[in-house]
């Protein structure tokens, strides 16, 4: 996608002036000054008013805002469970610091998606100041969603297709995301993506997979022993080790990491539940060191061992047909698929026994 010129940023619309939110007056919402004076007008200005959601948004729609507070989208409550996790609380103050310089510029509101453009690819008007219901794939999700699940789902690593999904039905992101999971959450899924219900889930619209009905027997076999994408997902994105400063030429917040690369590692679940029961899942390795916020203060994650750098992925690039489900022992047998303990660093062997596979599923005999 090509930038915006400046101008384009900021131009709003004339039939912006006669939309429902139009016709309610440039104050209503940013407040300032109504005067023909420039200066006068921007005094008291409020830039982005969907950070107060409820004083604007939720004058009409207040039943989304209600919820939205509790979203990952506006909370980023994931990378707290996580960080906290593998700290103590008198480290959080610290790392809430850190969190504040280099976590939290991801936090959206409502204008985030539905007037502008995110900040990593420039900000600036969508659509002339009109709101969008329905919030651009290429312009807003994977403008923040870009390094792994956007390029992944349109197919943009050498030689790997794009996602089926979008490759033969160009679904877009909310034909699974729908609005009502991205503005709130409950429960146990307010606190960590992968806890609580699976929304979405592929049973959502494949209902017949695992039935008596299903004319693939390897779907029943297997059960909920597999994700789906231990057989459906290919090559994804995987990071070492995050780093994060401050820079000294520029004050601006930075982070860099040790490597990036693609892989394909089968482990055993992290994360069993009711919701999520299968024995094996498709790993993605996490950028995060013991070291990944040492800029802040000596040893602020004394428990990084606690949970595994080999976590639960869902992968944006299915595939009916894949490398490992070829055949039966494209997959059982074969150990280069599996995390095994060789595949892991030295450093992080102890945070990662509960997924690693000790023994991987033998191959099958074939008559």
């Amino acid at each position: 996608m090509a930038p915006l010129e400046p101008w384009e940023k900021v131009l709003i619309s004339a039939d912006f002036t006669q939309s429902i939110h139009g016709r309610a007056g440039c104050v209503a919402c940013h407040r300032g000054q109504q005067s023909p004076d420039k200066d006068t007008a921007h005094v008291g200005l409020i830039p982005d008013p969907s950070q107060d959601a409820q004083r604007v948004c939720g004058v009409c729609h207040g039943e989304i805002v209600d919820g939205f507070g509790t979203s990952l989208h506006a909370s980023l409550q994931g990378y707290r469970t996580i960080v906290y996790s593998r700290s103590v609380p008198e480290n959080h103050p610290a790392l809430d610091t850190a969190m504040q310089n280099h976590c939290l510029s991801c936090h959206t509101t409502c204008g985030d998606c539905h007037i502008s453009q995110p900040k990593p690819v420039g900000g600036g008007l969508l659509n002339g100041h009109n709101v969008e219901k329905t919030p651009s794939m290429t312009r807003v999700c994977t403008a923040c969603h870009g390094s792994r699940v956007g390029a992944e789902y349109l197919g943009k690593h050498e030689g790997i297709p794009g996602d089926v999904h979008f490759r033969e039905g160009r679904m877009n992101c909310m034909a699974c995301h729908a609005g009502t999971d991205l503005h709130a959450a409950e429960g146990d899924a307010a606190k960590h993506r992968y806890w609580g219900d699976q929304q979405p889930a592929c049973k959502d619209c494949h209902a017949q997979v695992g039935r008596a009905d299903d004319p693939i027997p390897q779907h029943t076999i297997h059960g909920n022993k597999l994700a789906c994408q231990v057989c459906h997902a290919v090559e994804y994105t995987s990071c070492d080790g995050c780093h994060v400063a401050i820079s000294e030429k520029t004050g601006n917040p930075f982070f860099k990491t040790e490597a990036t690369y693609l892989s394909f590692v089968i482990g055993h679940n992290p994360w069993p539940s009711r919701e999520r029961p299968y024995e094996y899942v498709v790993l993605r390795h996490a950028p995060v060191a013991p070291t990944t916020f040492e800029y802040y203060g000596e040893n602020l994650l004394p428990n990084f061992g606690l949970l595994p750098t080999w976590t639960y992925a869902t992968p944006h690039n299915i595939q009916r047909q894949t490398p490992q489900n070829r055949s039966c022992n494209t997959c059982h047998g074969n150990a280069a698929l599996f995390l095994t303990a060789d595949k892991v660093k030295s450093e992080e062997l102890e945070a990662n026994r509960r997924v690693i596979v000790e023994n991987i599923p033998a191959a099958i005999p074939i008559p």
